[in-house]
């Protein structure tokens, strides 16, 4: 039970990001060339997760052949249902500026949008519980990835849905409700795979490793690079030095 309770703590932990960016976003008119930086360097800190955590960990557990399977089958599933959800107004929920539908122009995009957040935070929350079966504690570069990029997400997204005329009671439900869910998320992923062989944990932390990778191609980098163009590259390259520098230094 502690160690659900841990991956508890740690999915809220990097929930409550969301939260910060979206009030960050509701409160404070932030400039535009800094949301697309914030995003860039998230993209970066992300991608950096999730080849040196978990890319690498699942394939050294479970063997490279399982891994690619996982990894693939993650990001088809991911791409599936991020195309049923854009076809409902979500495509464009991490969207700063005007590209996010309203409710009148697009009939049920507030939930749908509300769901596309809720799948992109799942597999983070899952394996920030999975990090912990090993028994050596959290994975200090997956919580900062998570957490650095949970952050511009919360507040670029937030910034779409206020200039989409989404209410303020709309935003921090959404971007809170997906923060109680990630404290869910992680302990669920903790004790439903407790004792699972380590090949199937393997696999899963594949499955999510490619919805992550795909989520950001797909959500986060197409933000960033329509605002920061020529510089996303670099502002991504230094969020994954970072991230790969607090993987290599933990390990």
């Amino acid at each position: 039970m502690t160690g659900a309770l841990t991956a508890a703590g740690w999915g809220l932990f990097a929930g409550v990001a969301l939260v910060i960016g979206a009030a960050i976003a509701w409160f404070i008119p932030v400039p535009a060339k800094v949301v697309g930086s914030v995003m860039a360097f998230g993209s970066g800190v992300l991608i950096s997760a999730v080849a040196f955590e978990l890319f690498d960990e699942a394939a050294h557990t479970g063997g490279l052949a399982a891994t690619v399977v996982g990894f693939a089958l993650g990001a088809i599933v991911y791409m599936l249902a991020n195309r049923i959800l854009d076809h409902f107004g979500a495509r464009h929920r991490k969207r700063s500026q005007h590209q996010q539908p309203s409710q009148s122009q697009k009939s049920g995009s507030g939930l749908a949008i509300a769901l596309g957040a809720l799948l992109d935070g799942i597999p983070e929350s899952l394996v920030l519980g999975i990090s912990l079966l090993g028994g050596g504690g959290v994975s200090a570069a997956v919580v900062t990835a998570v957490f650095i990029s949970n952050l511009p997400e919360g507040l670029s997204s937030a910034a779409g849905m206020k200039k989409a005329g989404r209410s303020a009671g709309y935003v921090f439900g959404v971007w809170g409700t997906i923060a109680i869910v990630s404290a869910l998320a992680a302990p669920a992923g903790y004790l439903l795979l407790g004792s699972a062989p380590a090949g199937v944990i393997a696999v899963i932390t594949a499955v999510a490793g490619g919805a992550i990778l795909t989520m950001i191609a797909d959500t986060m980098i197409p933000e960033a690079f329509e605002i920061t163009h020529a510089w996303t590259g670099l502002i991504t390259s230094a969020g994954f030095l970072l991230a790969a520098a607090i993987s290599w230094l933990g390990g």
